[in-house]
């Protein structure tokens, strides 16, 4: 049996209602954290943990879904604060979390600037300096595509690209549980995509969340928005739908 906590994870600095939903994962053995915030969250994630009687020095592994700033943020001082843990991405993932690549959206921002009309250039500037800044974190295990990892009851990794090439979701059976990280968000009670704008395929991304059609999923829980409230199946349906309009 497992037990999953979505947490409640304010923005450092940023409005009060503004809340990310990472997720932890627990069992007698492990304790898995999925995705971790912006830069400068480890005390907020210390103490959205603590809210579901959970300390974050139990963590055993992170899961990292894909390298955006919100996601990958606060990797690197996880690690340090909590040398002991394993981090874990896909393997397209890999080389942007670790460094060893140019981050994709800092390359997407780089390349949309020239076109952007002269009032929006400082903003992206800004936007651009930070991406800069995001601090890299070694993965010390890469995930494949369908890989299904041995915690928790197994925990099947499902390749959902699109929003980034090698953006994971995470299926757990046992429970019919699909944490979608950015494949789909809520807005105001309805599934979407993330940020189309952002959306590096937004053909793949579509495709992505058709994919989920294949799994019996009974909860849905995203990063942007929590868990999604009412029938998976058919909300999927109806965002595919849209999205063919």
């Amino acid at each position: 049996m497992h037990d999953i906590y979505v947490l409640d994870l304010p923005i450092p600095g940023g409005d009060q209602g503004q809340q990310l939903s990472p997720v932890i994962v627990r069992d007698d053995t492990e304790t898995i954290l999925v995705d971790c915030g912006y830069p400068q969250s480890v005390q907020l994630l210390e103490a959205a943990a603590a809210k579901h009687g959970v300390a974050l020095s139990s963590l055993t592994r992170v899961i990292l879904t894909h390298h955006d700033m919100d996601h990958i943020g606060s990797a690197a001082e996880v690690k340090r604060t909590y040398p002991h843990i394993e981090i874990i991405a896909h393997e397209t993932e890999a080389p942007y979390i670790a460094g060893a690549a140019k981050s994709l959206r800092l390359a997407q921002a780089e390349a949309s600037y020239d076109a952007l009309p002269e009032d929006a250039k400082e903003a992206a500037s800004g936007f651009i300096a930070f991406l800069g800044t995001i601090e890299p974190v070694p993965v010390d295990r890469t995930a494949a595509s369908g890989e299904r990892l041995p915690w928790c009851d197994g925990i099947e990794v499902v390749h959902t690209p699109g929003h980034m090439p090698g953006h994971i979701s995470l299926y757990l059976p046992a429970s019919r549980t699909m944490i979608a990280a950015d494949a789909v968000v809520i807005e105001e009670g309805e599934l979407a995509i993330a940020n189309p704008q952002y959306t590096l395929d937004l053909e793949e991304a579509v495709r992505s969340v058709r994919r989920m059609l294949d799994y019996e999923i009974d909860e849905l829980i995203c990063y942007h928005g929590g868990r999604y409230q009412g029938d998976v199946h058919a909300a999927i349906m109806k965002l595919l739908q849209n999205c063919e309009r």
